[in-house]
């Protein structure tokens, strides 16, 4: 239970950089359709379990080093190729973000310049990658409770000081811009989004779990923790649309209001988020080419991690978001092809 619990906070503690830091996306997916964006929320939880759940048990299956084996496996031989260059692609890019994001959460919440901010974060991430695989894990997976603390806070603060109605939140949540047409394409591209950033991290650590069993349980826990984190951030965003609406970062805001102390724990938390991305995003696209054991791994470390540094310096930012809106539909393809692996597997009689 220890090991499966551990295996779905390092999940957790990956996608959350991605897919929650700002509150953002939880606002565009889900709290813009208002109450129905609670059913989405749902529907968002149970994608979740059964994808963690499908891709955990892949890993260890097939006792993946790096995303690669399991992603021809479900893909086959040349839409496993797409994928696999799209995703490893994908990996370095939201590493780049988490610095260049890192750099400016830095200066706004702590007057630090954004140049010094990244090379925290570039200094860190490297230093955690030239750990062994097991201690990459424990560390991602360590900032999940406190994480999970500090948004629990901020729910139970805002239903209890709200000043809206349900129907006066649910008028105010659809004027906010939604980034599907409906909640139902909301939850999917969300959890698809989400997947092609979780998925070969989910895959690496499970690969090194010989239990499919302890590894399939991480998968759902990550699921269920997931779903609970959005769900959790929608109502506690949905009960104080009055105060977040229009901002970049909602969740920050309620913070903030909340207390000038929980802005700051909440900043640490973000800060803590970007960390957990950064590394799990670097680690999955350096195994892809160098097993961690082999001695080129540590300077290969040191090199990436210096090119995603100038990279997030270079503009390569607007080029990921270019990118970011391709990845839903790249989620999609995994989904699919997660559900016909698993089809496939259920049909074929054990020896």
């Amino acid at each position: 239970m220890k090991k499966s619990f551990q295996i779905g906070s390092a999940f957790v503690g990956l996608i959350v950089g991605a897919g929650f830091a700002s509150g953002q996306e939880v606002m565009q997916y889900f709290t813009s359709f208002g109450i129905w964006g609670t059913v989405g929320g749902i529907v968002a939880t149970l994608l979740f379990i059964f994808l963690g759940y499908t891709f955990a048990q892949l890993g260890t299956d097939l006792q993946g080093a790096s995303h690669k084996g399991v992603i021809y496996h479900i893909g086959g031989r040349y839409i496993g190729a797409i994928l696999d260059i799209l995703i490893t692609f994908f990996l370095f890019g939201v590493a780049v973000v988490m610095f260049a994001g890192s750099g400016s959460t830095f200066e706004q919440m702590f007057g630090i310049s954004t140049m010094a901010g990244s090379i925290i974060m570039v200094t860190l991430t490297i230093l955690t990658l030239l750990l062994n695989t097991q201690k990459i894990i424990g560390i991602i997976a360590a900032v999940t409770p406190y994480l999970i603390a500090i948004i629990f806070i901020i729910l139970i603060y805002s239903i209890f000081t709200t000043d809206l109605s349900i129907s006066e939140a649910d008028i105010l949540a659809k004027e906010q811009a939604s980034a599907a047409p409906n909640w139902l394409l909301g939850a999917f591209l969300y959890v698809s989004y989400n997947l092609a950033a979780g998925a070969a991290l989910l895959i690496v650590m499970s690969g090194g779990e010989k239990d499919r069993k302890v590894a399939g349980l991480g998968g759902i826990l990550g699921g269920v923790m997931l779903g609970g984190l959005i769900i959790l951030i929608h109502i506690g965003m949905f009960m104080k649309l009055d105060v977040v609406a229009g901002m970049d970062m909602p969740t920050l805001a309620l913070a903030e209001q909340l207390h000038p102390v929980v802005g700051i724990l909440m900043a640490i938390a973000l800060l803590g988020m970007m960390y957990n991305t950064a590394v799990g995003m670097f680690y999955s696209f350096t195994v892809r080419f160098i097993a961690p054991d082999r001695k080129a791994y540590k300077p290969a470390v040191v090199v990436i991690g210096l090119l995603g540094f100038i990279a997030s310096f270079a503009g390569f930012t607007t080029l990921v978001e270019k990118v970011y809106s391709t990845m839903g539909y790249l989620g999609f393809a995994l989904i699919i092809a997660a559900i016909i692996a698993w089809f496939r597997r259920i049909n074929t009689p054990t020896s």
